[in-house]
């Protein structure tokens, strides 16, 4: 697999164990394939190759819709919207790749890029945001899976065997201490997912509203790949906030929204 970017611009040991006892068993999630349609994903990756980057987007876009999403797929359909000039839908693109993969570093490499040549106002991403991403949802399923069956089966061992209790209650005491953790882990991932949609800009450069109508006052203009917090919706219009002193509200047409409903479900060389 070719893997190349776009060009720069304490818990006890019991609980670290187990970190990493389930991450590997989890295994890499985001495992770059494209098995299912294995003739289409090198035509995309051929058209790439000869700089036809709007039909390579065609192809990777049809891909993805069929349901049988990639992480390979996912990164070339943002490096070839990248290359045709779509920012926005790059960004949206490799964000869906993050969530795939969150410690893929060509991803990350790539999606941090590409919000450096975004234009005027977006949504920075906070610490809190950054280390709630750096696992899936279901690697934060595991872990917690994980952290409950130590936990019983220390339990069951403290009952079944009264002498090793003493010996036991500490890595017990970690067990559940990753338990409530991991449980919290998932529960605030999943919840930051429904409740905050991103309305990630698509157009080249939109006016937002002072009110949802299109003869409101102008509040502030944001450009192709501005990424902004959903904090209203109204008819065909989102209020958005960049997590400063702008707030406004823009058309749904100018946006693609992430979040409630991950926007592709609705140079680099590209891997292979």
């Amino acid at each position: 697999m070719v893997r190349r970017r776009l060009p720069a611009g304490c818990w006890a040991g019991w609980t670290a164990a187990l970190v990493g006892l389930t991450l590997a068993l989890a295994g890499f999630v985001g495992s770059a394939r494209a098995d299912s349609a294995p003739s289409d994903f090198e035509a995309g990756n051929k058209l790439y190759e000869q700089g036809k980057y709007s039909e390579a987007v065609g192809v990777y876009e049809r891909l993805a819709q069929t349901g049988e999403v990639s992480l390979a797929i996912l990164f070339n359909l943002g490096n070839a919207r990248f290359k045709a000039g779509q920012m926005g839908r790059a960004i949206a693109a490799y964000r869906e790749a993050e969530r795939l993969a969150p410690r893929d570093p060509d991803v990350r490499a790539n999606l941090r890029f590409a919000r450096n040549q975004v234009e005027g106002p977006s949504r920075p991403a906070s610490r809190w945001h950054r280390w709630l991403g750096a696992l899936t949802a279901n690697e934060w399923t595991t872990l917690a899976a994980a952290a409950f069956w130590l936990l019983f089966l220390l339990l069951a061992a403290m009952q079944w065997r009264p002498a090793l209790a003493r010996r036991l209650r500490t890595p017990a005491l970690a067990a559940a201490g990753a338990l409530v953790a991991f449980a919290a882990g998932l529960g605030l991932t999943l919840a930051n997912d429904r409740e905050n949609p991103v309305a990630i800009v698509t157009a080249r450069e939109v006016v937002v509203r002072a009110g949802p109508f299109d003869d409101a006052l102008s509040a502030f203009n944001v450009h192709d790949g501005a990424e902004l917090t959903v904090l209203d919706r109204k008819d065909d219009w989102f209020q958005v906030s960049d997590g400063g002193k702008h707030v406004g509200w823009l058309k749904r047409e100018a946006v693609e929204v992430y979040g409630e409903t991950h926007t592709l479900r609705s140079g680099a060389a590209p891997r292979s």
